[in-house]
């Protein structure tokens, strides 16, 4: 059931947690039987092929630079790669600068300025080091990579910024170089209008690509990703032959980089973004590749949640792996404290002046009627409710690989359907649920007569399914699922604040083509 067990004997594996994985794999695979298993580590890096320590720790950079055969190069020839922005906890002051390098560089640093040709202000990055040994026959690659993060702060509300990534012996700022210089612009003091965007279930792909493009059309002030970012584990069905390859985002980042080096990605976590050799809980690989906004819930260390604020909008991610009934592997790995922070936060942001919409994205669907997963019943139990109670004004999902929309569910029923191009008051409908994970991977598809891709569909009911606690499926007979798509599609939201805020809600095809909208106003 989609749990990454990375060469772990079956009948172990069927009884494990992610944690109890990494236990295992750390035991079993001694320093020294690493070391002779991660040869064509050592022959592809040239570094050494020793177990990596954690993950997200800073590594000293070496005294030279080393090429993947392990000689000497000049350092021009380490060109940075895979930049990707995330906002910090105050979007308005904050921005986290994050990139990728071939190999181990010296000095790395970031250049910033208010011009190209004035980059005056240089601050040190970050090095995070990642060891990707070959296990399970060589199902699971060889890799070695480098990750930088360079963290801005004390800039300027609603300024635009221009920046260039560099080490010894590559200066972002030197003439050569001036075409590889990123944008970003901070959140204003005061809300106005703008867009964002969103989707999950992405990988790397033709229509991957697509979507990016079209994603950059939209000039979106940031944007969501629910959680299956790139799926170095592709299959994620839990069997000892299950394939890993952390190679894959380093293309996924490169894909990316259009759009990602200039619109803050703020990204949660997936069912198959959970890694079990590089941390106990998974997460060692997400950690050391973004940098998010670290107000989640404490003292737990999940990267997928946290809080951020943009004009009048309140946006939650949250972690959905640790409440999914279908994917037990880190189920509960909280402790309860990702949903006690949940309902706090809900409330904070509700009560702040000036936050008119709250929107909460994460993987695992709460409404959805596809053949594949349909709806998790965790998160119905643990959540939902806590929605209600705050009167969150949208979520969004992943997951299933289609595009859905709910009608304004209260109690799981349908409290005021919402045709398309029709308006939804919260405060009194209920809530619509998004899913929006067609942004690459193959798609899914609906019960009949919606099982051919392009179907847009509109009916009174259709008979699925959620997981319920222990795993099995409830059948159930619904009447909230009001726009089914089965193409590759995202969604973008323009928000507008004033007397009368409200989000106008945007499906949109790889194609261009709109496939859904609607409203949401509050009062």
């Amino acid at each position: 059931m989609d749990i990454p067990r990375f060469g772990i004997p079956e009948k172990l594996a069927d009884r494990m947690s992610m944690a109890e994985q990494h236990d295992y794999l750390r035991t079993r695979l001694t320093r020294r039987g690493a070391l002779r298993a991660g040869a064509a580590t050592a022959a592809v890096a040239g570094l050494s092929a020793g177990l990596a320590a954690a993950p997200a720790q800073a590594a000293p950079a070496p005294a030279t630079l080393l090429s993947r055969a392990g000689t000497r190069v000049d350092g021009s020839l380490a060109a940075p790669f895979g930049r990707h922005l995330a906002f910090g906890a105050e979007p308005t002051t904050q921005m986290r600068v994050s990139w990728q390098v071939p190999f181990a560089v010296r000095r790395p640093y970031i250049r910033i300025g208010s011009q190209p040709w004035a980059l005056s202000r240089k601050i040190d990055a970050e090095v995070r080091h990642l060891t990707t040994p070959v296990l399970n026959g060589g199902k699971i690659a060889a890799a070695e990579q480098f990750y930088l993060h360079a963290a801005l702060d004390r800039l300027h509300p609603g300024t635009t910024y221009y920046y260039g990534v560099g080490h010894d012996g590559f200066d972002p700022a030197d003439a050569r170089n001036l075409g590889t210089l990123g944008t970003f612009t901070t959140a204003p003091a005061r809300a106005g209008t703008f867009t964002f965007t969103a989707f999950g279930d992405q990988g790397v792909s033709y229509h991957a690509l697509a979507n990016d493009q079209l994603i950059l059309g939209q000039n979106p002030a940031f944007h969501l990703h629910a959680g299956d970012i790139c799926y170095a584990d592709p299959s994620g069905s839990g069997q000892s032959t299950d394939a890993y390859d952390a190679r894959t985002w380093d293309q996924f980042l490169a894909q990316t980089e259009s759009v990602a080096k200039t619109v803050p990605w703020m990204v949660t976590t997936g069912n198959h973004d959970m890694e079990a050799w590089y941390s106990p809980d998974g997460y060692g690989g997400q950690n050391a590749r973004w940098t998010l906004p670290d107000n989640g819930p404490d003292p737990v260390g999940l990267p997928g949640a946290y809080s951020f604020t943009y004009g009048n909008v309140g946006v939650i991610a949250l972690d959905a792996n640790d409440v999914s009934y279908e994917i037990p592997a880190n189920f509960g790995i909280s402790g309860g404290r990702q949903t006690a922070w949940l309902d706090r936060r809900l409330g904070e942001l509700r009560a702040r002046d000036g936050i008119d919409f709250l929107v909460v994205f994460f993987h695992h669907c709460a409404f959805s009627t596809t053949n594949a997963h349909a709806s998790d019943g965790g998160v119905r139990d643990a959540w939902v409710p806590l929605f209600e109670k705050h009167r969150v004004d949208m979520v969004i999902n992943g997951h299933n690989h289609v595009y859905e929309r709910t009608d304004a569910i209260w109690r799981n029923a349908v409290k005021r359907r919402v045709p398309i191009g029709e308006r939804t008051d919260p405060t009194r409908d209920g809530i619509v649920y998004v899913t929006a994970g067609g942004a690459g991977k193959a798609l899914y598809d609906f019960p009949a007569p919606d099982s051919y891709e392009g179907a847009v569909a509109d009916r009174e009911s259709v008979t699925t399914y959620h997981v319920a606690k222990g795993g099995t499926r409830a059948v159930e007979t619904v009447e909230w699922s009001r726009v089914r798509y089965t193409g590759f599609s995202f969604l973008a939201v323009e928000v507008e604040s004033g007397r009368n805020p409200r989000m106008k809600v945007t499906a949109l095809a790889e194609s261009g083509e709109r496939v859904d909208h609607f409203e949401i106003a509050r009062g």
